[in-house]
């Protein structure tokens, strides 16, 4: 098989993935796609995680372990793109880019299958289900995936970041994240007798403010981190003070050490202001990802590579890293030594730039050039070239 077979066979499996978006945890199909490559191929495989796969090439070497990992789950998004290919299922979409990391990670799998002798250790890969807030990782290492690995690299495209262009730094490289929900409980009644509630509305609008001081006022400059109240919900008639207001909102931290102190401010602000206005407040807190941070002698091999595919200033990029979005790769940076990198692929062109729709948007595009270059990437990345 000839690289640019690789490539482009590896195009039309990113392809048929769009078309075919699977949510969280339902990824059977997707699976079963995956699979019947590895077995066409004749690369052994196992079933991880219900609709995981881990397939390992050259597993009797010696050499060091290496592991690639791409993430497979779509999202509940109604697709706006136009592409030809565009996704067959209504309501979902592949609008973070899973669909090109499967591809381009089944791209490396045909060539490095085709080149296994020349391997100098063994090279698994891990297609893992449920990154979009489903755990899909820590579930993959319950079920062993990490078993005998030494290191493990994973990457996302980025639309912040124009094609040719990256970022992979020692450290974070993305944000960890939570969630809270606070149910403000008070005494309902006639809106022209307000002095005989308790208003729960006012009460979550004072909650909402001092909330969302806690970042500039509680944590020291230096601390990166986000606390947004994104969801009230006080349903009710115009002529009705409801007895009950949700409320929601996110958590964002670039490092761990913070987290146990925004959780204990946001249940004393909300409970405290709560309190004020004579009504309740029950909060929960929902830990989601911890912070993905590249171990350092991993991120600098990154690095090179990076170098090497796309150039002296790959790296200058105006993108601050940490980046506030989170991804479960960080469960595997947990528990042994990897690093992911953030790769570039808007595009200015004649007509308007493309390519530079934001993850999770129903106008997203991926970028097939990406997948070539992550193909590239990930061969060096296990020690072999591409051509």
């Amino acid at each position: 098989m000839t690289w640019e077979k690789a490539v482009n066979q590896a195009i039309t499996l990113r392809h048929w993935f769009h078309q075919h978006p699977e949510l969280t945890w339902q990824e059977e199909h997707t699976a079963k796609k995956i699979r019947d490559c590895l077995d066409d191929w004749g690369i052994e495989w196992r079933a991880c995680a219900i609709h995981g796969t881990v397939a390992t090439l050259a597993p009797e070497l010696p050499g060091r372990h290496v592991a690639l990992r791409a993430d497979m789950d779509a999202l509940p998004i109604n697709e706006q793109t136009g592409v030809a290919f565009c996704s067959t299922e209504s309501g979902k979409m592949h609008a973070c880019g899973h669909d090109g990391h499967m591809a381009a990670l089944l791209g490396t799998a045909m060539w490095l299958k085709n080149h296994e002798s020349k391997l100098p250790g063994p090279v698994s890969l891990i297609f893992q289900p449920a990154e979009e807030g489903g755990h899909g990782a820590k579930k993959m290492i319950e079920d062993g995936a990490l078993d005998g690995i030494d290191v493990i690299f994973g990457w996302h495209n980025w639309p912040a970041i124009p094609y040719g262009k990256a970022v992979c730094p020692d450290g974070a490289v993305m944000s960890g994240n939570g969630s809270f929900h606070i149910q403000v409980k008070g005494l309902g009644g006639h809106a022209s007798q307000p002095e005989a509630c308790r208003d729960p509305v006012l009460a979550a609008a004072a909650i909402t403010l001092n909330l969302q001081q806690i970042v500039s006022r509680k944590l020291p400059p230096q601390a990166s981190a986000v606390v947004s109240v994104t969801r009230l919900n006080a349903d009710s008639d115009v002529t009705v003070i409801p007895q009950i207001v949700h409320m929601a909102g996110g958590i964002r931290i670039s490092d761990p050490k913070w987290r146990a102190q925004i959780n204990e401010l946001i249940v004393q602000i909300a409970e405290d202001t709560a309190k004020t206005y004579g009504v309740e407040a029950k909060v929960e807190i929902l830990p989601r990802y911890e912070a993905t941070i590249n171990d350092a002698n991993a991120a600098e091999i990154y690095r090179a590579v990076l170098k090497s595919e796309l150039g002296e200033d790959y790296s200058n990029t105006e993108l601050m890293v940490p980046i506030m979005a989170s991804e479960d790769f960080s469960y595997y940076l947990q528990k042994i030594p990897g690093a992911f990198a953030l790769i570039g692929m808007a595009e200015n062109q004649a007509e308007g730039q493309r390519y530079h729709y934001p993850c999770h948007n129903p106008h997203y595009e991926f970028n097939d050039r990406l997948i070539e270059t992550v193909m590239r990437s990930f061969s060096k990345l296990t020690g072999l070239n591409h051509a």
